[in-house]
């Protein structure tokens, strides 16, 4: 671990069942009940879950029949994005009372360097203690936070004391704190590679610290370096404020399952000038189009085309998934369309700094 990583101040800010938080604030009736916000009891995928629900197992991604299984009293609520947006500028304002390094990775959760800040408050922990009072105090909405010398550590931190919580991971327990993690814990660690970890006899942080550089390059290929760093404690990724999204997209899932090509076209036209009308908004264009095709069956299909030019035109994106959808036969009845834009260039000139870190003055946590 470098001098200067040791000197970095960062907290992940990680808002509490955040869906789920603002409608149980918005409508009081449903407080302290279990509710899954997306999907239904017999259609779509939940977005996220009430602490009271996830009691049960009800988790996000879940399908709403399964959850509803879990938890027969489960109250499904539809989504309000707009509120939520809503919601996070405001907690993003008292981001910004305390630092201009904000890099939010989704409208509930955010990376805050607070090294050096507008407060000068030399402790990070009492920065995170702060902000989360000023959270409830204007929203009446809880945050948990995770307070380290990396944006890896950080982010795990932040999971220990949820609900309305937080852990500091000082620099002399970092070492301590990843060589007794489990291994899925690691970011970029899924289920596959856990198993191909557990068969290695890989099980936790320090397992994966006694693993040599050649040993993980040769069984996880460009990831084992990655995998070689975090388990030492090592995380260079500094807390960009202007992180270009990689991705954009729209998905809509259907009452009933289409069988009509003609009407799978009509759903991806409406849905191709989704996406065009937040590319614009976002200022961006991009070169890969990807179709996603959910079947009955829940079985998923993709098909992708990458174009030599930039596009976000609603025209353009229709054409390419029409011939995408096209392209092969639909084998049974299909309850989602989606269409996601990668590749993509921010239509404004920008000049991302290089990924460098620069040493601070030690201060206290």
């Amino acid at each position: 671990m470098t001098d200067a990583s040791l000197h970095r101040k960062i907290i992940h800010i990680d808002m509490d069942a955040f869906y789920a938080s603002v409608e149980q604030l918005d409508f009081p009736e449903l407080k302290h009940k279990p509710i899954a916000v997306g999907g239904s009891e017999q259609r779509g995928v939940v977005a996220a879950a009430s602490y009271e629900a996830r009691k049960f197992g009800v988790r996000s991604a879940m399908s709403g029949v399964q959850a509803k299984r879990l938890c027969p009293s489960l109250i499904f609520v539809k989504p309000r994005f707009d509120r939520y947006k809503t919601i996070s500028k405001n907690i993003q304002s008292i981001f910004y009372q305390f630092t201009d390094l904000i890099e939010p990775l989704s409208l509930d959760e955010a990376y805050l360097d607070v090294t050096e800040n507008k407060k000068g408050n030399p402790s990070a922990t009492l920065i995170a203690t702060e902000i989360r009072k000023q959270i409830f105090d204007s929203l009446q909405l809880t945050a948990s936070a995770g307070i380290s010398i990396n944006k890896f550590v950080a982010k795990i931190a932040s999971d220990y004391n949820k609900p309305n919580g937080q852990k500091t991971v000082n620099p002399e327990e970092v070492a301590l704190f990843i060589e007794n993690l489990d291994i899925r814990k690691f970011h970029g660690i899924g289920k596959v590679t856990a198993e191909r970890m557990y068969q290695l006899g890989v099980f936790t942080g320090k397992d994966l610290k006694r693993q040599s550089l050649t040993f993980l390059e040769e069984h996880f290929g460009k990831s084992g370096k990655r995998f070689f760093e975090l388990s030492r404690g090592i995380d260079y990724s500094e807390v960009k404020p202007n992180r270009l999204r990689k991705s954009l997209a729209a998905e809509h899932t259907f009452s009933q399952n289409l069988t009509s090509e003609i009407f799978m076209l009509d759903k991806l036209k409406s849905i191709s000038n989704e996406v065009s009308q937040r590319l614009t908004k976002s200022k961006l264009s991009g070169r890969t189009i990807t179709l996603k095709i959910k079947y009955s069956d829940f079985t998923v299909q993709t098909r992708s085309k990458t174009t030599t030019e930039f596009i976000n035109s609603a025209s353009h994106i229709f054409s390419i998934v029409e011939d995408l959808l096209l392209a092969d036969d639909i084998n049974n009845s299909v309850r989602l369309l989606g269409i996601s834009v990668s590749n993509l260039n921010t239509l404004i000139t920008s000049n991302p700094t290089d990924e460098t870190v620069s040493a601070q003055l030690s201060l206290e946590f």
